[in-house]
């Protein structure tokens, strides 16, 4: 046998070696999205084509070896016919890869979490080196990477218990109260403490008063420190769900692995995949609830619960609604400018004139009242602005609700590669979530369904979206924490139970009663109704609050705390009040006592 037929032999079996790797590679690709129901028989059956045609080529690599004389031909003509199916393994399951490698970009396993530690500005200390018999403040949870993590680690690292305090704190807010009032001398922080603070009048200018004099960085995986990213993966999303989107309104080209939802945007949703209905509720980063991750869970800012973590935040929202929130999807408004875009833009009714700043913050940008096509930059200004609207972070959480049924209705007509591939670049950058692969393929499942369902029934609006309104009242009240009076958003609670409800019945958790029949006029459109609008009782929803007393007569004072319930003392000679020991503001309860000092 010459070298020649030696060679030839040699070169046919290394190209069916890497046929058959490029087969295995092409069927474990398929393996992986089986969940797709409507095309698995097509996935098997191309798996079934690959295996059978590997099964082929053995033979006739076997019969070339075995065979004494060949005929140069058919030798060209298995060495092409390898390679074609070559690049075909190659383009089918290099497509299948590429895709599936996109979805796993959406979930960041590892985040990088950064801790600072701060000072006063006009403190004379410049480094953790100057820190000498001082105290030093750490967030008490050992669960949490920024507060208590990484700080243990930069105590060490600077050997900042040797001569100083620890003084341990159940949250951020006493912290940075403390600081300012100089009972502390430096504290433990997350890097989103600036932007989290900023928006309290009394810290407003927090970026400029303080200063950091040491940070660490440490990438950390999210399952060790987090219940919730446990627990979305063993969930089917073939059954009722609820998903919460947290908006990060950052200038940052991408998503940061550590960023953390600042709580401006909220929105809470439940699917129920058999009967094709939604809920949505956009909540209001003031409303006024129990934070679960503080010991005491005192009741607080829900926009502050961002702080400490996105179990944190789904479990406050999880507590106060009690419902299971299962997933979470977080993403950067510039990340929704592309995701617009990639799309094409999206049709909405714009409530009014609005004007905001570009997602660069480099300019303004303006959209009028009416139906518009929309581009990235346009459809931000109508999720973002919330300063022009009547009802401020209400009409706003309404207004993102809009853009998100528009993005939606968007996205059901991609029909193009070109254009998916822009989307998923687009949510890749700018999007983390607890949704595995195989949960972001069944989604698929649930589209399919709503697209047969709208083909029969020639409606594109199939899936019945019920819109929430979480309805409340504003109320300046004594925060204990940062000892100041804030503005607070107070749910009205039979809103609050009448969305829960309905949310329940929606995930199969309360029995579902359909409408047999229902009254309407001719003479007047129907509405749907809004759950958790109302109306209410007035009378109902009235929070009491300990009142200012300085300037009443003991009179008034008495009358007003008898019909309350609360219980009043007075000091001093005099008949009118001239100071009070308890704050104003307070939530009145059946235990408050406050001491009044009588004066002239």
């Amino acid at each position: 046998m010459n070298d020649n037929k030696v060679h030839g032999r040699f070169v046919i079996l290394f190209l069916y070696i890497v046929a058959l790797a490029f087969s295995a590679f092409t069927i474990y690709n398929l393996y992986l999205i089986r969940d797709m129901n409507d095309i698995r028989i097509y996935l098997y059956t191309i798996a079934g084509v690959i295996a059978f045609l590997d099964l082929v080529f053995l033979f006739k690599v076997r019969y070339r070896f075995k065979k004494k004389r060949k005929k140069k031909k058919k030798n060209k003509g298995l060495v092409f016919s390898l390679i074609l199916f070559i690049i075909l393994n190659i383009l089918i399951g290099g497509a299948i890869s590429y895709v599936y490698g996109y979805l796993g970009t959406l979930s960041k396993d590892v985040s990088t979490y950064t801790s600072y530690l701060v000072t006063l500005s006009n403190d004379k200390i410049k480094t953790p080196d100057d820190l000498d018999e001082g105290t030093i403040a750490i967030l008490d949870d050992k669960y949490s990477p920024e507060g208590y993590i990484i700080p243990q680690k930069m105590i060490r690292e600077y050997n900042l218990d040797a001569n100083n305090k620890i003084k341990k704190y159940n949250d951020y807010s006493s912290m940075i109260a403390d600081l300012y009032s100089k009972d502390l001398d430096a504290i433990f922080v997350g890097d989103n403490y600036v932007s989290t603070y900023s928006s309290v009048e009394a810290f407003q200018n927090i970026k400029d008063d303080t200063k950091i004099i040491a940070h660490k960085s440490e990438r950390i995986k999210k399952s060790d420190i987090s219940k919730k990213e446990k627990a979305a993966s063993g969930k089917s999303i073939d059954k009722p769900f609820t998903i919460l989107l947290m908006g990060v309104d950052s200038t940052d080209e991408t998503l940061g692995e550590n960023a953390i939802a600042n709580g401006d945007s909220l929105i809470l949703i439940t699917f129920n995949p058999k009967r094709l209905n939604a809920t949505m509720l956009s909540i209001p980063r003031d409303s006024y609830v129990p934070i679960a991750c503080w010991n005491d869970k005192a009741e607080n800012k829900i926009t502050h619960a961002a702080a400490y973590g996105n179990d944190c935040m789904m479990n406050t929202i999880e507590d106060y609604f009690d419902i299971p929130i299962d997933y979470y999807v977080k993403i950067n408004f510039k990340g929704l400018v592309k995701l617009v875009n990639a799309v094409d833009g999206i049709d909405v009714d714009v409530p009014k004139d609005l004007c905001t700043d570009s997602s660069d913050r480099k300019g303004q940008v303006c959209i009028q009242g009416g139906r518009q096509h929309l581009n990235g930059e346009e459809a931000l200004v109508l999720a973002r602005n919330r300063k022009q609207l009547a009802a401020g972070d209400l009409d706003r959480g309404q207004n993102q609700q809009l853009v998100i049924k528009a993005l939606m209705d968007k996205i059901k007509s991609i029909n193009n590669m070109s254009q998916f591939k822009e989307v998923l670049d687009a949510v890749s950058e700018n999007m983390d979530t607890n949704l595995n692969n195989k949960q972001i393929i069944s989604f698929y499942n649930v589209a399919r369904d709503i697209n047969k369902s709208s083909l029969a029934t020639k409606n594109s609006d199939i899936v019945d979206i019920d819109q929430m309104y979480l309805q409340g009242n504003g109320a300046t009240i004594f925060d204990k924490r940062m000892r100041m009076n804030l503005w607070n958003y107070v749910p009205v609670e039979q809103s609050r139970a009448d969305i829960e409800k309905a949310m329940k019945v929606n995930l199969d958790l309360k029995k579902y009663k359909p409408i047999k029949k229902f009254s309407f006029s001719i003479n007047k459109p129907y509405e749907k109704k809004v759950v958790g609008y109302g109306p209410y009782n007035a009378a109902k929803i009235k929070y009491i609050q300990v009142p200012n007393f300085i300037g009443d007569t003991k009179y008034q004072a008495s009358k007003w705390a008898k019909a309350h319930g609360m219980i009043v003392k007075f000091v001093g000679n005099g008949n009118t009040v001239t100071a009070q020991n308890y704050g104003y503001g307070r939530k009145v309860a059946s235990n408050n006592a406050v001491t009044l000092t009588l004066g002239k």
